[in-house]
């Protein structure tokens, strides 16, 4: 009898033990208050994934309902690594863990009839920036130690405080 009890008891801690990674999940947060009265999806769809290579990619969407208001989308990724740095002549001189962050922004312009086209945004961590100390020195990701540590998006609507649009992940 006990062993009836023990094998679905051990497929269960097995299926949350491997559900764990899918757990982090992407949450995305609409806020109407931070946007003009009448505001909604036009067409599309608001979201983003993780692609491959730890890329992050927002889609593209049209909102209506937006009168003259323009709009700033931001997205933002916070990736740790480790951090080689290689002189010109190809010798690694300096391994460093570093964090570091990838940025995309745009200004989304409120079109006739009221409608408001947001472009799609990406950043990956091809864009390490120049984290060596040697500005002659070119920085390379050590392979297998990227991490992607979190990402937010943000549309944000001229002349309100808060954003309209907040996406989290992972």
């Amino acid at each position: 009898m006990k062993r009836l009890l023990v094998v679905p008891l051990i497929v269960a801690a097995a299926l949350v033990l491997l559900a764990g990674p899918a757990l982090a999940a992407i949450t995305t947060t609409i806020t109407p208050a931070n946007a003009p009265s009448g505001t909604h999806l036009q067409s599309g769809a608001i979201g983003c994934t993780v692609g491959a290579g730890l890329s992050v990619n927002c889609t593209t969407f049209q909102l209506a309902g937006v009168g003259n208001t323009n709009a700033v989308v931001l997205l933002s990724a916070d990736y740790s690594a480790t951090v080689d740095c290689r002189n010109h002549g190809g010798q690694v001189v300096e391994s460093h863990t570093t964090d570091f962050t990838a940025t995309s922004s745009a200004t989304a312009t409120s079109s006739k009839n009221g409608r408001l086209t947001v472009p799609a945004q990406s950043v990956s961590p091809a864009s390490v920036g120049q984290v060596c100390p040697n500005p002659n020195w070119t920085p390379l990701i050590r392979g297998g130690t990227l991490v992607l540590d979190s990402f937010r998006y943000t549309l944000t609507f001229n002349n309100f405080t808060g954003a309209y649009i907040t996406i989290t992940g992972p």
